[in-house]
């Protein structure tokens, strides 16, 4: 797998990133229906455009409900954490220029993609996203996280986030997980008052959820109620952010995605890939696996975790542009998990879960 696109793959990406297609949307609905529409290759005044042709290409990706805030969109989510070079090199290619970046999160949007996962403290994320998504904001769905533990900073880290993201309003501001895992259920519930003031002004529409570990604390929260949407570390291969999941921990995760169901969230799959895991670097995780194998491994990764029907969104962290095509590419085919699929990721794991570093990360 090439890890960067040829000079003349990469003007054609600019070009594209700049000739954005848009595409009108039933705001009254909260449906964005741009997908299904683009069948006729117009946009909203009528004309033709190289956007509409990709969202074109796109239209086979499953569209879901997401959960009970009234939108409707394309199960594949943008994720902000894999384009930034803080953590870029868990996911086994280089970081794109930023004009480039911010040309990537467009070229998604003229792909169909309509939710954008972010965070502030994913270092410049959210000004690339908003940089991104710049004319075209209320056709997408932007969820960004708080990671601050302090009730009285969740103001301002909405507030930066604003001026980041260039837009008045945030689609879902989420507590994020190391929030959790410091001031645990009753600290967040802080966190959360907060929020539902922010809601109140307009600031916020929707309150979530994140984690890659708490799930036992997560489904407390869940259960009060107070919640539209839920990110949890959901994929195959079970690992937190730098832990291993446990039998006991993968049981309360389970509770969350029942009680969430039950409750109609938004069910959010982030870690679809393992962080790299299963993509750009699964060579290096299993050196020598062999490679037609290799690269059907995140075709059964995403169909490991649509298999579960109520998860509403994969949030897949994308580096390149091609991330998105091969993504697209994917969900626009069969969808059904084969046993081919889990023979292929159960041989993977097993050798990965051996291999550093996760032979060597402590397990919760």
């Amino acid at each position: 797998m090439q890890n960067q696109n040829s000079p003349l793959e990469r003007r054609e990406f600019l070009k594209a990133g700049v000739t954005a297609g848009v595409a009108t949307t039933a705001l009254s609905e909260r449906l964005l229906s741009s997908v299904a529409q683009a069948d006729d290759g117009k946009n909203s005044d009528g004309d033709k455009s190289d956007g509409d042709k990709t969202v074109q290409q796109a239209k086979n990706v499953p569209v879901k409900p997401f959960g009970k805030t009234g939108w409707k969109m394309p199960v594949l989510g943008m994720g902000g954490s894999a384009m930034i070079k803080q953590w870029n090199k868990e996911y086994g290619v280089g970081v794109l220029p930023l004009d480039e970046r911010v040309a990537m999160v467009r070229y998604a949007f003229d792909r169909g993609v309509r939710y954008f996962d972010t965070a502030r403290v994913y270092s410049e994320s959210e000004s690339i996203m908003g940089a991104g998504l710049k004319g075209i904001r209320n056709q997408a769905y932007i969820a960004t996280k708080v990671a601050d533990p302090r009730p009285d900073q969740t103001r301002k880290s909405i507030e930066t986030s604003l001026k980041e993201l260039q837009t008045d309003y945030v689609d879902c501001a989420q507590i994020h997980s190391p929030a959790i895992e410091k001031v645990g259920v009753a600290g967040a519930m802080k966190i959360h008052e907060q929020l539902l003031k922010l809601k109140d002004e307009g600031l916020v529409r929707f309150i979530g959820l994140t984690t890659h570990v708490v799930f036992e604390d997560v489904a407390k929260l869940i259960a009060t109620g107070g919640f539209d949407q839920v990110l949890l570390a959901f994929g195959y291969f079970n690992r937190g952010l730098d832990t291993l999941h446990s039998n006991r921990n993968l049981q309360h995760r389970a509770v969350c995605m029942a009680k969430a169901h039950e409750l109609n969230m938004g069910i959010v799959a982030m870690k679809v890939m393992g962080a790299g895991v299963f993509s750009h670097n699964s060579g290096n995780v299993v050196p020598g696996f062999d490679k037609q194998g290799l690269s059907k491994l995140p075709g059964a990764a995403i169909r490991w975790v649509l298999d579960d029907e109520r998860i509403s969104m994969l949030n897949i962290g994308i580096s390149i542009p091609k991330d998105i095509d091969d993504n697209i590419a994917l969900l626009s085919g069969d969808l059904p998990l084969t046993n081919d699929d889990r023979r292929l990721l159960a041989e993977f794991s097993g050798r990965a879960y051996e291999a550093k570093p996760f032979s060597e990360m402590k397990t919760v």
